[in-house]
């Protein structure tokens, strides 16, 4: 697969871009801390997120489960997905401001990777409160993945850090996308959701601009190593969205859930949907390799 990506990509086309998404910025910003309305009672009748959207949707055990469990089990699988929202944050900011370093602090780029940093300090403070105002403890990602993620963002460069923020990015805005219209959804779900779609899609808008850039002209072998550095990411990240310990919280059977939500082929059909657009413009930007789409199979991205 070929890259239709113009090779006459300018600095100056990541310029404008960056002048345009600081003017957003200036133009429509929240402040968690005000929008949110933290000391609102939480109704035990709403979720955490769609029903749609959780793991066990559509499954044998989602039928026997009680109303309550239900909605217990969806805002345990909301925080868990704030904490490996927060993970990766963190993991962001790093590989952002390390793209940085030393760069000319007149240009807009360097100006706005600056605001992002900021905005994903702030996105990280509210997913932790919200999490607590839930009265839920932060899930962890699994060892392994904690490690993986340290060396990502110790190593990966150029192309492949910012598609691997374009990846978790992506595939969460879809989601929140829908939870900020969710009507049986806690209205500090949908609050925090619409906070983060607003101000993510910039970061979006960026991390494009920059993948753009930085794949202009380079080598087949350069593009094929990163698209599956990418995709491997990428694995890491959604394999760790929910954590099986959600289940046990909602009084399921741990090993049956898991089993369940593994085959869980409604599940399946709805990352595939949210996965869509980011999976066209990797494809444009010839990231979508054969071994790339092999590893976005075994998380159903694809």
């Amino acid at each position: 697969m070929t890259s239709t990506l113009d090779p006459e990509l300018t600095v100056s086309d990541a310029e404008d871009v960056s002048a345009r998404l600081l003017d957003s910025v200036a133009a429509l910003s929240y402040d968690p801390m005000q929008e949110v309305d933290w000391e609102a009672p939480l109704d035990p009748e709403q979720f955490g997120l769609n029903p749609e959207w959780s793991t066990l949707y559509g499954t044998d055990l989602w039928k026997e489960m009680t109303p309550e469990q239900r909605v217990t089990l969806t805002r345990h699988e909301v925080c868990s997905i704030m904490s490996t929202g927060i993970w990766f944050e963190m993991i962001l900011q790093q590989m952002v401001l390390r793209d940085q370093y030393c760069s000319d602090s007149s240009s807009s780029d360097f100006q706005f990777a600056l605001t992002e940093i900021a905005d994903e300090c702030r996105h990280s403070l509210m997913f932790a409160k919200a999490c607590r105002t839930m009265g839920i403890k932060a899930y962890v990602p699994r060892r392994l993945s904690i490690e993986l993620g340290r060396g990502f963002k110790t190593l990966a460069v150029s192309e492949a850090a910012y598609g691997g923020i374009l990846v978790a990015e992506e595939v969460l805005d879809v989601m929140q996308r829908d939870w900020m219209r969710g009507e049986n959804v806690l209205p500090l779900v949908r609050t925090t959701s619409k906070i983060h779609v607003v101000e993510e899609s910039r970061h979006m808008t960026f991390a494009r601009q920059q993948m753009r850039e930085n794949m202009a002209g380079i080598s087949a072998a350069r593009r094929k190593s990163a698209a599956l550095l990418i995709a491997i990411a990428a694995r890491v990240i959604v394999s760790n969205m929910v954590s099986k310990d959600v289940y046990a919280a909602a009084g399921l059977d741990r090993d049956r859930a898991v089993r369940e939500a593994k085959n869980n082929t409604h599940h399946h059909v709805m990352m595939r949907t949210s996965s869509q657009h980011l999976m066209a413009f990797l494809s444009d930007c010839g990231l979508l390799t054969k071994p790339a789409a092999a590893v976005y199979r075994t998380i159903h991205m694809v």
